[in-house]
C-alpha cells in the first residue's frame, strides 16, 4: 500500500512538472521589452485616400501595393479638426491631439499681443546650421504645446532611442521629430542643401555634409522630366494641357516633357513641384539611417519622413493631372526601393512602418465646372470689401489684421485702444460673411458650441480653435468652392471628405494583414503607436488605439 502511494506521488509530480513546463513555454514576453528596432512614420503630403486605388493597377508590387497586401489599412481615416493644412496635420499625427490643445493652429497665425504674423516653427532665438545666416534656419518646435510620440519614446528609453525628422519642409521635419530629438533636417532651396538649426546641433554631421556635397539636386534634374510610362497610358487623369493646370517655371504650357534645368534656374522652388523632391527626401532618409545607425543598435529608434512634392505638385497642377499621377507612380517606385533597403539594413519584420497624410486635397475648380459638379470661386475682393465695410461702421479698416485659411483675425491692440465693442465687431463680420456668395456658414469662434453649424463640422471647428492663435471669426464655403487665387491648380484646408479623408496603413513588425472600414481619427495614430511600443501616450493625446492593430500580435 505504501509502495502504491509512492508511485502515485511520483506520477503526480511528473504531471505537475510537465504542466508547469508547458506554462513557462507559452508565457508571453514581459510587456515593454518587445519592440521593433525601428519605427518609420511616412507622411505623404496632401495624399488623398483614393490615390491608393485610383492608380492601383499601375503601381508595382513593392510600394503602395505591398502596404495594402501585407499591411493593415484603416480605410476610413479622417481629420477631426479644421483647418486641414500641413503644420496642423503633422502636429496632430504625432501628438495625437488637435490644434485647440497642441497649439499649432495653422501654418501661421496672428499673435494676439503683438499683432504680428507668427510662422508655426519660427524661433528667433536660434540660428541656421549648415548654411550662412538664413531665416530658413531660424526654426524649432517651441510653438508646439504638447509632447509627440517621438518625445515619449525618447523619455521611455531615458533618451537612448534616436529620433530623426526629415522633410523638404521645415515644419514637416520639426513638428514630427518633437521637442528633443537627435536631429531634424529640412531643405534650403537657395543653397541646395539639407540644413538644421542650432536648437538641435552646433554643426551638421559629416554624413550630411557629404550628402550635400554630392550635389544630388543637379543629378536628379539633369535628365528633365518626362512621363514614366507612355503618356497614352495615363487614363486615370485628364488630358495634358488642361486649362485648370498651373505652369512650372519656364514652361509655356503645362505639358510634358519639362526642362527642369531651365525651371530650376528661374525658380529654385520648382524642384519641389517635381517627383524628384520625393526621391531626394528618401535618399536623404537612407543616409540618415546609415549616418545614425538607426534600427541597428539596442534601443528602438524613430525616423519621421515627409514626402512633400505631392503637395507642391497638387497645388500647381491639380489632383487630376497627368503630372500628379506620374509623381505617384514614381513615388511608388521610390517606396519600393526604400522598403527593400529597410529589409536589408534593419531586417524584414524588425521595423514598423506607418504611412498616412497630413491632409488630403480638393479638385480643381475648373475640373469640377467642366464636369457639371457643384463649385465656384470665392470673390477675391471679400477681404478688401470686409475691411471697407468695417471702416465705414467702426472707423478703421486696420481693425482686420488678416483674412486667411477661412478665418478673420483682429488687430486686438487697435480694437482695445479705440474701445471698440468686440462682440459687435464680431457680429458685424459674421453677418457680412454670411451674405457673400459661396459661403455656407460663418460663426464667432468663441460661440461655436451654440452655432447653427451641424455635426461633425461643429466639433471639427471647436477642435481647431485655439483662443491664443486662431482667428476670431470662422467661415466655411460651400462644397467645391475655393479661393479665387486657386483658379489654377488646387487647394485644401476645409472639413469636406476631399480635404480630410486620408490613407492610414501599418506594415511590418507584428502587423497582421487586414483592413477595417470603421471611422478612425488622425488623432488615433499616436495612440496606436504608443500601444504597440508599450509607452505613454503624448501629453495632449485625445486619440484611442486602433485595437484591430494593437491586439493582432497578442
Amino acid at each position: 500500500m505504501k509502495r502504491k502511494r509512492y508511485i502515485l506521488f511520483f506520477i503526480l509530480s511528473l504531471t505537475m512538472a510537465g504542466w508547469m513546463s508547458a506554462q513557462t513555454a507559452t508565457k508571453k514576453p514581459a510587456i515593454g521589452l518587445d519592440r521593433p528596432k525601428l519605427v518609420v512614420g511616412i507622411i505623404i503630403d496632401q495624399m488623398r485616400w483614393d490615390y491608393l486605388y485610383r492608380y492601383y493597377d499601375k503601381y508595382g508590387q513593392g510600394g503602395f501595393k505591398r502596404l495594402l497586401n501585407e499591411g493593415f489599412s484603416c480605410e476610413n481615416t479622417f481629420l477631426n479638426y479644421i483647418p486641414s493644412i500641413t503644420g496642423v496635420g503633422h502636429a496632430s499625427i504625432f501628438t495625437g491631439s488637435v490644434p485647440s490643445i497642441h497649439g499649432i493652429a495653422g501654418n501661421s497665425w496672428i499673435d494676439p499681443v503683438t499683432g504680428k504674423s507668427v510662422y508655426c516653427t519660427d524661433d528667433p532665438t536660434v540660428d541656421a546650421v549648415g548654411v550662412a545666416s538664413s531665416p530658413k534656419g531660424k526654426m524649432s518646435p517651441r510653438n508646439l504645446l504638447a509632447t509627440t510620440i517621438t518625445d515619449e519614446l525618447r523619455m521611455a528609453t531615458n533618451f537612448q532611442s534616436k529620433v530623426v525628422g526629415v522633410s523638404l519642409k521645415d515644419r514637416a521635419s520639426i513638428l514630427p521629430a518633437g521637442h528633443n530629438p537627435t536631429a531634424a533636417f529640412w531643405f534650403d532651396e537657395a543653397s541646395e542643401r539639407f540644413i538644421t538649426s542650432s536648437y538641435y546641433l552646433p554643426q551638421l554631421p559629416e554624413w550630411v555634409r557629404t550628402f550635400n556635397d554630392d550635389k544630388p539636386v543637379a543629378q536628379l534634374i539633369a535628365g528633365g522630366w518626362n512621363t514614366l510610362l507612355p503618356i497614352a497610358q495615363y487614363t486615370e487623369s485628364t488630358p495634358d494641357d488642361s486649362p485648370w493646370e498651373g505652369l512650372l517655371a519656364g514652361a509655356v504650357k503645362p505639358v510634358f516633357p519639362y526642362d527642369l534645368k531651365k525651371a530650376f534656374a528661374l525658380d529654385r522652388t520648382s524642384f519641389e513641384q517635381t517627383p524628384f523632391g520625393n526621391t531626394l527626401t528618401l535618399q536623404f532618409a537612407r543616409a540618415a539611417i546609415d549616418g545614425y545607425r538607426l534600427g541597428q543598435e539596442r534601443t528602438t529608434d524613430f525616423l519621421t519622413i515627409n514626402c512633400a512634392s505631392t503637395d507642391y505638385a497638387a497645388h500647381l497642377y491639380g489632383p487630376n493631372s497627368i503630372e500628379l499621377e506620374d509623381i505617384y507612380l514614381r513615388l511608388d517606385r521610390d517606396l519600393t526601393s526604400f522598403f527593400g533597403y529597410l529589409d536589408t539594413k534593419v531586417g524584414k519584420g524588425n521595423y514598423l512602418v506607418f504611412l498616412t497624410a497630413d491632409h488630403a486635397g480638393a479638385n480643381s475648380e475648373g475640373y469640377l465646372a467642366a464636369h457639371k459638379m457643384p463649385t465656384g470661386l470665392l470673390d477675391e475682393g471679400i477681404a478688401s470689401n470686409l475691411k471697407k465695410c468695417v471702416k465705414e461702421t467702426f472707423g478703421s479698416d486696420r481693425l482686420i489684421a488678416r483674412v486667411n485659411t477661412f478665418q478673420v483675425s483682429f488687430n486686438n491692440r487697435l480694437v482695445d485702444s479705440l474701445q471698440i465693442d468686440r462682440e459687435k465687431l464680431k457680429a458685424f463680420v459674421v453677418n457680412f460673411l454670411k451674405r457673400q456668395q459661396g459661403i455656407l456658414y460663418a460663426a464667432d469662434q468663441e460661440k461655436l458650441a451654440i452655432s447653427s453649424i451641424p455635426e461633425p463640422i461643429k466639433t471639427m471647428a471647436i477642435n481647431g480653435y485655439n483662443p491664443q492663435r486662431s482667428g476670431a471669426v470662422l467661415f466655411i464655403p460651400q462644397a467645391g468652392w475655393t479661393p479665387s487665387f486657386y483658379a489654377k491648380g488646387a487647394n485644401h484646408s476645409l472639413w469636406n471628405p476631399y480635404d480630410t479623408h486620408i490613407p492610414l496603413l501599418f506594415m511590418g513588425w507584428k502587423i497582421r494583414h487586414g483592413a477595417i472600414s470603421r471611422r478612425v481619427q488622425i488623432t488615433d495614430i499616436a495612440a496606436t503607436v504608443a500601444a504597440l511600443l508599450h509607452i505613454q501616450m503624448p501629453s495632449g493625446c485625445i486619440g484611442s488605439p486602433v485595437t484591430e492593430i494593437t491586439d493582432s500580435g497578442k
